[in-house]
């Protein structure tokens, strides 16, 4: 374990304290996050601890790092399974989250306009603003940004096993599995509205787009009560290439939407299954519902 405690002295009462979860192993830089995040804070007034997180690190962990240290802030810093780590922690206790993306894919802080800039992002934690989101649970599992079942959850399957990283990685990923996944057929259940329907890939959608940049639901709000289920029936190569290599969303005539505050879906046969990027095995059955505001997250000040 490694923990650096930073105090600054004649520090005042109210002085902010910032602790950091660092993920050492996230993404491919060797960028040093401690020493940039201490070098940052040198001459600022703030107390801050940086936790290093051990391989297999679990929730109960972090809740007693909080627990000691008494935080104003507790702030990410790695992908989206380290931000999801951290929020675990953080759900309905008025204590925001901060992210300092560091991983390979970042997409709920590209979704909220975080940089990927160092010490532009540390400078959102000291001047940013704060804001409710809501969240969904999904097989009692969290969801922060995006969950899916069919051909993406696949190819992250995939993705895990191969050498290849980064979004070269994922398109060779992708279109390997193109081929291998068969159309799903699939009962849906919103709210009070049922939905018979074949797909390659359907998503439950937080956010609006992937880490990859990717904009998979255009009319997604994190702060609007409702989620999105995106049906996608059918994809091409060109749909993949352009959805990771342009960023462009899907053909809206080869999906449908629907927004919903709850979700039960069953597949009539075993479907591959992924939530915020972490391969979840095979499954029949989804059932999501809403967390409304159940997350302060500090965000980019609105210019």
């Amino acid at each position: 374990m490694f923990s650096i405690i930073y105090d600054l002295p004649m520090q005042e009462k109210n002085t902010l304290k910032l602790l950091f979860i660092v993920n050492t192993g996230a993404g491919s830089s060797s960028r040093n996050w401690s020493l940039l995040i201490t070098e940052y804070f040198v001459l600022k007034q703030y107390i801050i601890e940086i936790y290093e997180l051990q391989k297999n690190c679990t929730t109960e962990v972090i809740n007693q790092k909080i627990l000691a240290f008494s935080p104003n802030q507790v702030i990410a810093v790695g992908g989206d399974g380290t931000v999801k780590l951290v929020a675990e922690c953080l759900i309905n206790t008025n204590i925001p989250l901060g992210i300092l993306p560091a991983g390979s894919a970042n997409g709920l802080a590209k979704e909220l306009g975080i940089s990927n800039n160092p010490e532009q992002a540390l400078d959102t934690l000291v001047t940013g603003d704060i804001k409710k989101i809501h969240l969904t649970k999904i097989n009692q599992q969290l969801c922060i940004h995006l969950s899916d079942i069919g051909l993406n959850a696949y190819a992250i399957k995939k993705f895990e096993k191969q050498g290849i990283r980064g979004m070269l990685g994922y398109l060779i990923a992708s279109l390997k599995v193109l081929w291998q996944n068969p159309l799903m057929d699939v009962t849906i259940h919103t709210n009070d509205k049922v939905h018979h329907l074949k797909a390659e890939m359907i998503v439950i959608a937080n956010a609006t787009q992937y880490g990859s940049g990717a904009v998979i639901n255009p009319i997604g709000k994190l702060d609007d009560a409702l989620f999105e289920v995106i049906v996608i029936k059918k994809i091409s190569p060109y749909e993949i290439f352009k959805m990771i290599s342009q960023h462009q969303e899907y053909d809206s005539d080869k999906i449908e939407v629907f927004q919903t505050t709850s979700l039960t879906m069953r597949s009539s046969k075993k479907v591959h299954f992924q939530i915020d990027g972490e391969y979840m095995g095979k499954i029949k059955e989804v059932k999501a519902s809403i967390m409304p505001e159940a997350l302060e997250i500090i965000v980019p000040t609105l210019k």
